[in-house]
């Protein structure tokens, strides 16, 4: 068996286990903050009778182990439960708001990654200098407030004063797109409509900027500092000797080594975008997850609850996995040290 895939099978297990304790955590948290689920869904002017017959369909007059042991075996058939929120099945709210967010974060994780990583490779090659302290400045902005103020910043510029983009929304409601993946950027290039695809893109500028802004100042701020590290390497004083390019270095030899601690840091920072989401999804009135999930807190939707929360850390532990990987592969000590386990 090779190291990576003894890796991720241990990555694997080890994430199951996480599951179950979220699972029981979040099923305790809900059940214990104040207000009684039946009375929040039914309202104030619903009958006794009512309340007690949806409290004993949810099972809240059992026992807390009891509830938990209902709730595993609908989880293992694939049932989350009915959401009082929207009278649906949680699994069906799942799929219909998971895919508006994965889009988003997905959109977001690449701007960040594709500006934050240049800006820190630049501010490194050019230390001490203007540009690096440009950079510098323009990253410490971006981790000095949270998303949702960029998200409003972002909307007065570029929405109100110049209305470029669209404020609210995942596209145009002149464009019909079949629907197919759930991912409206697929499932318009799969019905070959490119003006709706381009209407998709210029709904998601905006919101994906303002959550990924953050991540940009981080992501450029640890890539200067690891590649700065790098620098004074012997291996790269050897080929400053050699007479090697300064850009054939910063590119081929001192950014692998300085994305080794950077990147695990960056999938950190993609996964939180998952849960962090919330406020922005709710400025720009993105039907996403994070949005639906502050929704069915608000209203003590346990069903829903447990499931927005389980999906979230599901994803989070993907990427996670996924962060270990390539920094498996590309560290060959990692590899070496699994091979020796």
């Amino acid at each position: 068996m090779s190291p990576v895939v003894r890796l991720l099978i241990k990555r694997i297990a080890t994430s199951f286990v996480v599951l179950v304790g979220v699972s029981l955590l979040i099923f305790t948290i809900a059940r214990v903050i104040p207000g009684d689920p039946a009375r929040i869904a039914l309202g104030p002017n619903a009958s006794a009778e009512a309340v007690e017959a949806l409290r004993d369909k949810l099972h809240l007059n059992e026992a807390f182990v009891v509830q938990y042991g209902y709730f595993i075996a609908d989880l293992a058939r694939g049932d989350l439960g009915q959401s009082l929120y929207s009278n649906r099945p949680v699994t069906a709210d799942i799929a219909a708001y998971l895919p508006a967010t994965l889009e988003l974060v997905f959109f977001a994780g690449t701007t960040m990654i594709l500006i934050g990583v240049p800006l820190g490779m630049l501010a490194a090659r050019y230390r001490d200098r203007p540009l690096d302290h440009g950079i510098r400045l323009f990253t410490m902005l971006g981790v000095s407030a949270p998303d949702f103020v960029w998200a409003v910043i972002l909307m007065l510029i570029f929405a109100y004063f110049l209305p470029i983009f669209p404020i609210a929304g995942r596209i145009s409601d002149s464009f019909a797109v079949p629907p197919v993946t759930g991912f409206l950027t697929i499932d318009s290039l799969i019905a070959g409509d490119f003006a709706a695809f381009g209407n998709v893109l210029w709904h998601l500028a905006l919101p994906a900027f303002a959550l990924s802004f953050a991540g940009i100042g981080q992501s450029a701020r640890l890539t200067r500092a690891n590649m700065v590290e790098t620098y004074r390497k012997p291996f790269i004083e050897m080929a400053l000797a050699f007479g090697f390019p300064q850009g054939r270095i910063s590119r081929r030899f001192a950014f692998k080594p300085s994305m080794i601690p950077s990147l695990t840091v960056i999938g950190l920072d993609l996964a939180s975008m998952l849960g962090n989401a919330f406020l922005v999804e709710q400025i720009f009135a993105w039907p996403g997850l994070s949005r639906y999930g502050v929704a069915v807190i608000l209203r003590k939707d346990l069903n829903a609850i447990v499931g927005t929360v389980l999906i979230i850390s599901a994803m989070f532990l993907i990427v996670n996995i996924v962060v270990d990987l390539l920094v498996a592969l590309i560290n060959p000590r990692i590899r070496l040290s699994q091979r020796s386990s």
